[in-house]
């Protein structure tokens, strides 16, 4: 059974930067594809980075987070991370780890499983 568990969120003031995590069980990070959503209230779920092992580690991110964001993963410790700098507050949202046997997409129907999400308050 495929678990994913975000870790990281918190409240940060605009300028900042960020640290996120998604613990992986029950799939490996050789044949998964990784990404990361958000979704802040009364808005759509929007695609923000996405990492592929099976195309040697490509990367592709949203347009809102682009330059500013770095998605990485870490086979030994089993995790994904967003590092995100230069907050803003229309970065307030609830990020999402998602998974999928294949390659990775931008869409978010194309991911099989989903974490239950960290929290993240960005002030200004």
């Amino acid at each position: 059974q495929v678990e994913l568990v975000e870790s990281g969120g918190g409240v940060v003031q605009a300028g900042d930067s960020l640290r996120l995590s998604c613990a992986a069980a029950g799939l490996s990070l050789h044949s998964y594809a990784m990404a990361w959503f958000r979704q802040a209230p009364a808005k759509e779920r929007e695609f923000v980075a996405s990492i592929t092992w099976r195309s040697g580690g490509m990367t592709s991110y949203g347009d809102s987070v682009q330059g500013r964001a770095t998605i990485s993963r870490d086979l030994d410790k089993r995790t994904t991370v967003l590092e995100m700098n230069s907050l803003k507050p229309e970065d307030t949202a609830v990020y999402l780890c998602a998974a999928v046997d294949t390659y990775s997409s931008y869409l978010s129907m194309e991911y099989d499983h989903w974490g239950q999400g960290t929290q993240v308050t960005v002030s200004s």
